[in-house]
Order: structure tokens, then C-alpha cells, then sequence
């Protein structure tokens, strides 16, 4: 008598089932196109991300070479000589080169999106510009210029965004070098560089029609315009400003010690120029000038 198999049921393998039967499959996923789009836009992201860090990064150290040959000019309001420029036109065209390669990366809501990537570059590339210019014309240069400036680097691409930040903190930092200017030529040349009054502008006020009074114009040493910047970048407000108003506050006093070592080396100069030794350079160790980088 054969026993009935009382044990569990078999489970049928794959190999068993006929090949005319055919295996249901669950339909793809809604969402899986949807999560590949984001990460697809993920990767950009990073991409353009690491390029506008690695641009900033390289445009500051131009810059700073710009700054280090510009700071071997001695004179006010004059032309930069042949020697100098020819020394700087390549880290500018090195600069250009940078902007034009991350120009793209930098359009629309994106000039914001990587504003704290990109923004230490452009502080920099400002600090050189508008150091350039007050060494040619003795002048600031303007924030629209400045923007007009930038723009014509960024190439096919499109124009880079200079934010009113940028260029604030930029002249913030060429306070720092118009004080090293300043000093190196007290030490090397015994006074300030100064520009003459035009005698043009004085012949013209003269000629005027109307009474008003004239402001008698002056020769400008670049104490005086120190002291200028200083009154009007003391006027800023920036303390609700997040970021900004923190930056501005680390930075203002760094701008007073510079503007106030400038006053110091002229008053030794005048006061006790004669006991010293020619060549005297004060010190200039105390108070370090801070950087603030972005990130």
C-alpha cells in the first residue's frame, strides 16, 4: 500500500515553470524618471559649484600679482610705465580668461546662487581694478564702471554680476594698499605722492558767471583722499545687512588702522624726520590686515 506525501506542497523553481507562461512584472516607478532628473541637476550643481570656487581661487592670486607690481609705482595720477603694465597685462589676461570660463555658470538666479563661491574673486579682481584706477586718475572708480568693467570679461558667455557687496568690500581692501603705497613712498622718497591742481579747473572756476563760492582747489596727497574714503566708508550702515554687515564691521577697523599708520608715518616724518636714518620704514606689524574669504 503506497502512503499519501502528507508534507509541505513543493515550490515550483523557475526552471519548471513552461515557457509559454508568462511572468507578471511590476511597472517602473513613477518617480524614477523624476529622482534621475534631480540628480542629474545635482551633479551640475556641484559642477558649477567646484568651477566658480577654483575660478575664484585663481583670479585672487592674480589679482594679488596685479597689486604686488602696481605697488612698485611711485607717482599719482600719472600713466602706469610700459615695464609695470607689461609685468601685470598678463595675470589681466589670465583674469579675463577665468571669468569667460565660468561666465555661463554665472547667468540668471545663478549670479546669486553662487554669489558666496565666486565672491572672494571678485573682491580681489576689485581691489586690483580700483587701485590701478586711483594710481592713473586719483580717483575711485565708480560702481558703474566697475560693473561695466567686469561685465566685458565674461565673453560669450554673458556678463558677470558685480553685487554693490563686492564692490564695497573690494574698496574696503584697497584702503590697505593705498596705505603701503602711501608708507613705501615716505620711506623711499621722504613724502606722500601728490597730485598738482589743475590749473585749468582753478582758471575756469575763476571765469564763472555766477557768484556762488568756489571751493579753492588744492594740491591732493594721498593722506587727504585716505581720509576721505574714511569718512564715507564710516557713514555705512550695514548692520542688519547678514553677511554683508559682518564683514563690514570685521573689515572697518582694519581700514582705520591703515588710513591711521599712513598719519602716524607722516607726522614722524615731519616731527622727527631729521633723527632718523634715511630709509626708515615704521613698523607695520601691529594691527595685520584681516581677509575674508568666500566660500
Amino acid at each position: 500500500m503506497t502512503m499519501a506525501n502528507t508534507g509541505p506542497p513543493q515550490k515550483r523553481r523557475k526552471a519548471d515553470v513552461p515557457h509559454h507562461v508568462t511572468m507578471d512584472t511590476k511597472p517602473a516607478s513613477p518617480f524614477l524618471s523624476m529622482f534621475e532628473t534631480f540628480r542629474t541637476e545635482l551633479d551640475e550643481h556641484h559642477d558649477r559649484r567646484e568651477r566658480c570656487m577654483k575660478a575664484s581661487k585663481d583670479i585672487t592670486a592674480a589679482s594679488k600679482k596685479i597689486i604686488f607690481a602696481l605697488q612698485r609705482t611711485r607717482q599719482v595720477k600719472q600713466p602706469i610705465t610700459p615695464k609695470i603694465q607689461k609685468d601685470s597685462q598678463q595675470y589681466w589676461d589670465a583674469i579675463a580668461k577665468l571669468y569667460a570660463g565660468i561666465s555661463r555658470d554665472l547667468q540668471g538666479l545663478d549670479s546669486y546662487r553662487y554669489n558666496r563661491q565666486i565672491t572672494g574673486g571678485n573682491q580681489e579682481f576689485m581691489e586690483a581694478l580700483t587701485f590701478q584706477h586711483y594710481l592713473e586718475t586719483q580717483e575711485l572708480i565708480s560702481y558703474d564702471e566697475a560693473v561695466k568693467r567686469l561685465a566685458q570679461l565674461g565673453g560669450e558667455g554673458g556678463a558677470v554680476l558685480l553685487t554693490p557687496s563686492d564692490y564695497i568690500l573690494g574698496v574696503f581692501d584697497m584702503v590697505g594698499e593705498l596705505m603701503r603705497f602711501g608708507i613705501t613712498a615716505i620711506a623711499t622718497g621722504g613724502q606722500l605722492p601728490t597730485s598738482k591742481a589743475d590749473p585749468d579747473v582753478q582758471m575756469a572756476d575763476a571765469d564763472a558767471e555766477d557768484s556762488a563760492p568756489k571751493l579753492e582747489v588744492e594740491d591732493r596727497d594721498v593722506l587727504t583722499d585716505l581720509r576721505n574714503l574714511r569718512i564715507h566708508l564710516e557713514a555705512l550702515d550695514a548692520s542688519t545687512d547678514g553677511a554683508f554687515g559682518r564683514d563690514i564691521s570685521k573689515k572697518m577697523g582694519v581700514m582705520q588702522v591703515c588710513v591711521q599708520k599712513v598719519e602716524n608715518a607722516l607726522y614722524g616724518l615731519i616731527v622727527r624726520g631729521s633723527e632718523r636714518p634715511k630709509g626708515w620704514v615704521p613698523d607695520l606689524s601691529t594691527g595685520p590686515r584681516e581677509e575674508i574669504e568666500g566660500y
